[in-house]
């Protein structure tokens, strides 16, 4: 008899395991399907100005393009980057930003900080993914905003004042690109 109810519950159990996968997978695809959708939403309701676009249809990610450079600097894996950036939910709550105007008027202000261009190497995965992604499709001299669904930036972990499952908008000023090793 106790074996029959150890198999009883070892199977509830697996059964239970087994579902929360599916529903797992069902939900992380409609997080995504409600992200795209915010973000379209957020896009045509917008007053963004629009000289270039870019729709990545594996990710979501979609970046629109403020200031075409044209300056024929690309951003290659392992090239060093210095950016100028604005990070704020769809609802435009700015959570964070390299230019110190922007955070004093976003109330973020701390003084310990220094508000210089980010500067990181491509590539490394120092940074979301999102964030990486949309700086690598730039040229120096291009200013655009990154529209990221929350898989690509954080995903179900909150981070700060960024709740879970949280689209993310990524205003960059690609300042700089400095080559890296050509291997």
């Amino acid at each position: 008899m106790k074996i029959k109810l150890y198999s009883l519950i070892a199977l509830l159990a697996g059964a239970a395991s087994l579902a929360s996968c599916i529903n797992k997978e069902e939900s992380a695809d409609a997080v995504y399907a409600r992200d795209v959708a915010a973000i379209d939403d957020y896009i045509q309701n917008s007053s963004l100005t629009n000289v270039k676009e870019y729709n990545d249809p594996v990710y979501g990610i979609r970046i629109i393009w403020q200031e075409v450079s044209a300056s024929g600097i690309p951003v290659e894996l392992g090239d060093t980057l210095r950016v100028d950036y604005t990070g704020k939910l769809l609802s435009d709550k700015v959570f964070d930003t390299s230019i110190e105007s922007v955070a004093v008027d976003n109330n973020i202000f701390s003084s310990g900080r220094n508000y210089i261009p980010l500067r990181f190497r491509i590539g490394l995965g120092a940074l979301i993914f999102g964030f990486e992604y949309g700086a690598a499709q730039m040229e120096q001299g291009d200013k655009a905003t990154v529209f990221i669904p929350s898989e690509s930036g954080y995903g179900r972990n909150a981070n700060g004042d960024i709740p879970a499952n949280s689209p993310l908008i990524f205003e960059l000023d690609l300042i700089e690109v400095v080559p890296g090793p050509t291997e």
